[in-house]
């Protein structure tokens, strides 16, 4: 698939370059002529620092407001179905970045390892499946590839995302735009701004409306399971007052408000044909409602052209509605609700200096997030067979100080036979549960990145961050046991056990009824960066750089014994090198990453035996992963474009050791969920001079696992699949209609499979929709 992909792509970029020479032989437009051919400039601000992509050492790949335009490019996981070492999880809900998901590896830990920025707001990781990321009137997205530490701090191990909104222009601007596509999708979206004060006082607005019925539909509830009721809301301001020539000011507020499936959606695969007709049977909806507000300070002052000030403060609250079933039948057995309301809080003071050897910055910054998560459920646990057999083994041989192996082997077989017939009566243990676990975490660091000319060609990189976290939370849970529990008279000769299991299963729902007090930690962490670059040429330069990267460490909830246990940070350390090349006089680039990161101290999730809620994180894991990205864009004439990335990575986890009760496994060798070796994506768009336009772009996923362990098997396997999108249409200066297709050889996929009840999260299928366009 990977060569069909590669070929088909190749022979589309070769029918448009065709086309290309046979208009420039016919006579192109003069108009289009004059255009220059150099690919688009790009500028990277992520690093805190405004320099282009071909002087950025980091792996960065960049999707503009132009290209965006080009590809109807709708969403954020849009940009990560096209992006070189990128992945979705678990469908639209999370991504990975070279193999690393931003919300978990190895299932341990409660911080996130890739951070999504919205102008400046470091978003929790429940927004990154309901917060504000749909690309309408969106000026640039950044994916920084690797380690992020020295600059972001915490939750940045894998690597960031920086989406930056539409600037205000001091020239008046309009845009709207109404789509309609499949799933009876309907769009409504305008963005305008202009001049308040002539050359002082800009703004911005956008706001989009979007509805859809999705496609899995729910008989038992009568209802639209993935249906989408989605509304965005943005206004920016700036301000360059005459007075203060050096002063730019930036203040952003943005709003959503989001109703949805919930997070993870499931269709029946028990079911004919189940990819063209998705059904959900259960009896209990399943949504998610997010609410996400925004707002954002950004203050610079140009001391002189050298030396920068800039002061960002930001404030962020989500609010997470939801509520789920857990047995995906129609009757009401086992489901859910969970309330999740996070506020974040974050201010940074930055002084930049753009010298002629010396550039580079150094800062001081502080966050504090506020989280508050409260659940209720009907739950049925399943019977702890192990712990029951355990337990009565051990009370038949109390009488025995040291029972001969005959005596053990009887009283297991006695054990054994009496949980039979105990399991067969109860099954499954029915628990009331509500749970309050809030949680705050503040965090300060002071950080600095320098490029320091050695020679003419030769530049010293470096940079460290000193992160300082204080991680406070505590757990209140209630737990009733609300089914019937089994009666002496119905076993027999067995009668006389039943008393004492039933005290035991009360005494496992009473131990999850409890309340822990605060626990506060504190955590340090120095982290490094050091590096060499090497410009060969003005348009080719090379790098090296090791740096250090960082999740902290915590304390995780342990529902069943209602007990806080705390666990460590966990660091890698990561080796790169870089190359950065123009060609053409720059109508070609390409640009490549290669990359090491050792892994060690990784936070896993361990079982303690008591039941599948007796859990918590340990520090039990080390791991590797290794692999590059090979990117190149050009623009070959005024009309034409295309580009082409591979990306290649490799994750195994070197020790992995899960405990369950008396048990421990170690999973080496297992590769990291959701980590395909390799992605391809490839595209190409075509202006002609009437008015008509093309684009066709393709990607390429591998194989990769839906979980971590020896366990990965067929059940476990996502399968590799190709992609492809179109966008058709014609345009003029002031309007544009065009017809587009998402997934146009309509692949089918599961990204996670529940077998033992018969759903999983199926891949989104062929979409076909129709876009108008006026703009001024």
């Amino acid at each position: 698939m990977r060569r069909f992909l590669l070929s088909a792509c190749s022979f589309a970029i070769m029918g448009l370059a065709h086309a290309a020479r046979a208009e420039e032989g016919a006579g192109a437009s003069p108009s289009l002529d004059d255009q220059s051919s150099a690919v688009e400039a790009v500028i990277i601000t992520g690093e805190k620092a405004s320099r282009s992509l071909q002087q950025t050492v980091t792996s960065v790949a960049v999707t503009t407001a132009a290209r965006i335009e080009r590809e109807n490019i709708q969403t954020f996981y849009d940009v990560v179905a096209r992006t070189a070492n990128m992945s979705e999880t678990y469908g639209k809900t999370g991504f990975t970045i070279r193999g690393v998901s931003n919300m978990n590896v190895s299932g341990g830990g409660t911080g996130g390892l890739a951070t999504v920025y919205v102008d400046g707001a470091a978003l929790p990781i429940e927004a990154v499946y309901g917060g504000p990321l749909e690309m309408w009137d969106i000026g640039q997205v950044e994916v920084l590839r690797g380690p992020q530490s020295t600059l972001q701090g915490r939750n940045s191990l894998a690597g960031a995302v920086i989406i930056t909104s539409a600037n205000p222009t001091y020239t008046p601007q309009f845009r709207a735009r109404i789509n309609l596509a499949s799933g009876d999708e309907r769009t409504f979206a305008l963005a305008t701004g202009g001049p308040i004060v002539t050359d002082q006082l800009a703004f911005r607005a956008a706001v989009e409306k979007k509805d859809s019925d999705g496609f899995v539909y729910n008989p038992t509830l009568k209802r639209d399971t993935d249906a989408l009721d989605s509304l965005t809301l943005r206004g920016k301001l700036l301000f360059t007052p005459t007075a203060l020539p050096g002063l730019r000011a930036t203040l952003t507020y943005a709003h959503s408000d989001r109703d949805a499936g919930y997070q993870f959606t499931y269709a029946r695969i028990d079911t004919p044909d189940y990819y063209k007709h998705r059904v959900d049977l259960s009896g209990e909806p399943n949504r998610t409602k997010t609410k996400t507000d925004v707002i954002t300070a950004d203050v610079a002052y140009k001391f002189s052209e050298a030396l920068t000030l800039n002061a960002i403060a930001s404030l962020n609250t989500v609010e997470t509605d939801a509520t789920y079933d857990m047995d995906f039948t129609p009757v009401r057995t086992s489901y859910g609700a969970r309330r999740q309301d996070t506020d974040t809080a974050s201010q940074e003071l930055r002084l930049n200096y753009e010298g002629e050897r010396l550039r580079g910055l150094v800062g001081l910054y502080h966050a504090r997030r506020d989280a508050q998560d409260k659940s209720t459920s009907q739950v049925n646990v399943d019977f702890p067979r192990a712990t029951l057999v355990n337990v009565l083994s051990a009370t038949l041989l109390a009488g025995a100080p040291s029972p001969t192996p005959a005596q053990q082997a009887a009283a297991a077989a006695q054990a054994n036979a009496f949980a039979n017939l105990y399991i067969a009566a109860l099954p499954v243990i029915p628990v009331d549960y509500s749970g309050d676990q809030p949680s705050v975490i503040d965090t300060s660091a002071i950080f600095a990145d320098a490029s320091v000319a050695l020679t003419e060609k030769l530049s010293l990189l470096g940079g460290f961050r000193y992160d300082h976290e204080k991680n406070t939370s505590s757990s209140g849970q209630v737990a009733r046991f609300t089914g019937a529990y089994p009666t002496a008279s119905a076993f027999g000769a067995y009668g006389p056990y039943v008393t004492l299991v039933n005290a035991f299963v009360a005494n496992m729902v009473a131990q999850a009824s409890s309340s822990a007090p605060k626990d506060t930690r504190t955590f340090n962490a120095f982290l490094p960066k050091v590096g060499l670059k090497y410009d060969w040429t003005p348009d080719i330069n090379t790098s090296l750089v090791a740096q250090r990267g960082y999740r902290s460490g915590g304390s995780t909830v342990n529902i069943a014994r209602s007990t806080v246990a705390a666990y460590d940070p966990e660091y890698t350390w990561n080796y790169e090198a870089a190359l950065r090349t123009a060609w053409l006089d720059g109508a070609l680039t390409l640009n490549a990453n290669a990359f090491y990161v050792d892994w060690k101290d990784q936070q896993v999730t361990v079982n303690l035996g008591l039941n599948s809620y007796d859990y918590e994180v340990r520090n039990a894991g080390k791991s590797h992963l290794y692999g590059f990205e090979l990117e190149v864009a050009q623009r070959v004439n005024p009309a034409l474009s295309w580009y082409a990335s591979l990306g290649h990575t490799k994750t195994k986890f070197d020790d992995f050791k899960i405990t369950s009760g008396v048990d421990t496994r170690n999973l080496a060798g297992s590769q990291f969920p959701y980590a395909p070796r390799w992605t391809v994506a490839m595209g190409a768009d075509y202006r002609w001079t009437n008015g008509l336009i093309a684009h066709l772009d393709g990607n390429y996923r591998s194989r990769s696992y839906s979980s971590a362990g020896l366990q990965q098997a067929q059940d476990d396997v996502v399968k590799e699949r190709v992609v492809f999108n179109g966008r058709f249409g014609y345009e003029r200066a002031h309007w544009g209609a065009y017809v587009y297709g998402k997934n146009l050889l309509n692949a089918t996929y599961a990204q996670y499979t529940r077998a033992d009840v018969g759903v999983a999260m199926l891949s989104e299928p062929r979409i076909l929709g129709l876009t108008v366009e006026t703009r001024w």
